[in-house]
């Protein structure tokens, strides 16, 4: 464990008991060089109820336009035939009461069933966020230990190179 705070206070410039969880996560993927995973619709489709994927259904046909077409004409039927075919016997005369609380109903009940629906999104775009920084973090660290790698070959090389120079200098002050 004093390997991985070892890395936590190199990349981080502080200890491990003052990184937030995401960051500890995140280090501890980075040390084990392994990938974050970002399947955002696997992790919350496996914690969605039967009402949330119920109402996502609802929200996702209630908010297309087929559905708004098939409604309008759905509308359109009812008001020919209570107006133009049933002139005499209409089931629902104008001002068509019966429709109006039919679309009173649908929309009652359709409202708070897509709020519902865009609460899950909001919460989907939430998660998306964290895994995106996750993965941005994520990313950083892999830059910096390339930085320092670089950083470490090229210490190396020069001081290769200055030990190569000392060598010459000493050969050449010995021919002289």
């Amino acid at each position: 464990m004093s390997n991985i705070s070892n890395f936590m206070h190199h990349h981080f410039d502080k200890p491990a008991d003052e990184l937030g969880d995401i960051e500890k996560r995140v280090l501890a993927k980075a040390h084990e060089r392994k990938v974050i995973s970002t399947d955002v619709n696997a992790a919350l489709s496996a914690e969605a109820s039967f009402g949330a994927r119920v109402a996502d259904g609802i929200a996702r046909v209630g908010g297309s336009w087929s559905f708004i077409i098939a409604f309008l004409a759905f509308l359109a039927v009812w008001t020919i035939i209570n107006t133009v075919l049933l002139a005499t016997r209409a089931f629902d005369p104008y001002p068509f009461v019966f429709l109006n609380l039919i679309l009173s109903m649908l929309a009652a009940i359709q409202a708070p069933i897509i709020m519902m629906s865009q609460n899950r999104q909001a919460e989907r775009d939430r998660f998306e966020a964290a895994k995106d920084y996750e993965v941005n973090l994520k990313a950083e660290l892999e830059v910096l230990s390339l930085h320092q790698k670089i950083d470490m070959h090229v210490l190396t090389e020069l001081t290769a190179l200055r030990e190569d120079v000392a060598r010459l200098t000493a050969a050449l002050s010995a021919r002289s």
